[in-house]
């Protein structure tokens, strides 16, 4: 139940690229963070877990926050908060019902983007089952949507209650990494004393590889599924703006070079 010393990490310039993980909820940045952990590691970014929600148990947020940051330190990720107890009503059906509420979200998102100007950010895709995993791919989507014309980034979808229908990146995760993750997610003691994700994490890698192999590879299979596009700033509003810039499906081991993804 985390106390451990921090995992190794690259020293990083000052002047590295950032990545963004935007988490619906704490204990996803390490559940389904294993490209995050790639770019970390391989590729030298700066990647900063980005606390979209504390969780819904307002008793729990403070702590949760707590065991957010005890994480983040020792998997090597920043931490930025959206609010002091992060968001609350990030679901489809504040977005629908709830517009100032939600401008005001999209809002805090946005100004996250341009501080940071992020080259990669990660977040769930729009069909993940839970509805703030859902509510935090359209926050997302409705910040990207109002970002300058000259900004760019690479997208990059991730799942884990609901799996994607047609996935395009299949990307291997170590051993070593995994062992990590695994470690990471002890520290949200609360989450894994309810639930054990950390003790699971090694099966659901396994039944990736069984739909990967099959899903992705069938497109052009590792360990993490993903989709993939770049997102690249224009006038005709946020889907407009993304691009597939390959054909199929890719899978990346962990011998290859994760660079190929975002150059």
């Amino acid at each position: 139940m985390g106390g451990f010393k921090p995992a190794p990490r690259p020293a990083l310039a000052p002047e590295a690229p950032k990545a963004l993980f935007f988490a619906p909820h704490p204990d996803d940045e390490c559940i389904v963070g294993g490209l995050a952990l790639r770019i970390l590691r391989e590729l030298r970014m700066a990647v900063s877990n980005v606390a979209v929600t504390q969780g819904s148990n307002k008793e729990r947020q403070a702590e949760r926050l707590r065991e957010l940051q005890a994480a983040c330190d020792y998997i090597g990720f920043g931490l930025i908060s959206t609010a002091p107890n992060g968001l609350e009503k990030i679901n489809p059906t504040a977005r629908a019902e709830d517009p100032a509420h939600w401008s005001a979200c999209v809002t805090i998102i946005q100004s996250i983007l341009q501080n940071c100007q992020p080259k990669v950010i990660l977040f769930p895709h729009e069909h993940d089952w839970n509805s703030t995993h859902i509510g935090t791919h359209f926050l997302i989507m409705d910040a990207l949507s109002r970002m300058p014309q000259t900004f760019e980034c690479f997208l990059v979808e991730t799942e884990f209650w609901g799996q994607m229908t047609e996935p395009n990146l299949m990307v291997e995760i170590s051993a070593e990494d995994l062992a990590d993750m695994i470690t990471a997610t002890t520290f949200h003691v609360g989450e894994v004393n309810r639930n054990p994700y950390h003790l699971l994490l090694p099966p659901w890698m396994m039944d990736n590889v069984r739909r990967g192999a099959e899903l992705v590879a069938a497109r052009g299979g590792q360990h993490r599924i993903s989709g993939l596009r770049r997102f690249i700033g224009c006038e005709d509003g946020v889907e407009a703006g993304q691009r597939s810039f390959f054909e199929g499906g890719k899978q990346i081991s962990r011998r290859a070079n994760l660079g190929e993804l975002f150059s």
